[in-house]
């Protein structure tokens, strides 16, 4: 059985990027990765890696306060009410729309992430050529790193 407070992301993924709390993206995965990595169990998982701190510059809040508030056991429901009143600054509803639209449809970037981007489609499914943005590389690379055919 998965457990949620302390996930082991060397048996399983954290929860798709997509999933939204509180209307961020990305929100769930952040704090099942905060979660593994105070349990010591993150895998090949990186904890503040450069898509969480996206949303963490976004909310102005550090990697330590984040942490912090996790390690507190507060549930998702609690960290997202801490996530909401301890940003800076305080983000509107219409913002968290349109950053987590923003962030959901992110192309790869640069010619080294297109070109890591590439070879991953190459190397996991080279049929499929719905695989367009960040999130739907994570959760393909998800998939298949936990036994899935992508």
């Amino acid at each position: 059985m998965i457990s949620y407070q302390a996930p082991d992301l060397s048996q399983h993924p954290p929860r798709s990027p997509h999933i939204r709390l509180g209307g961020y993206v990305v929100l769930p995965r952040i704090l099942d990765k905060a979660r593994a990595y105070l349990a010591g169990r993150t895998g090949e998982y990186k904890w503040n890696n450069p898509l969480d701190q996206r949303l963490l510059t976004f909310l102005g809040l550090t990697a330590e306060d984040f942490l912090a508030a996790v390690k507190t056991g507060k549930s998702d429901s609690e960290m997202l009410e801490w996530v909401n009143a301890s940003s800076q600054p305080q983000r509107q509803a219409w913002e968290v729309a349109a950053w987590s639209h923003w962030l959901e449809n992110l192309a790869p970037g640069d010619a080294k992430r297109h070109t890591t981007f590439a070879d991953d489609i190459t190397r996991n499914c080279p049929q499929r050529d719905d695989i367009r943005t960040l999130f739907d590389r994570l959760d393909m690379d998800d998939y298949v790193t936990f036994g899935g055919a992508a």
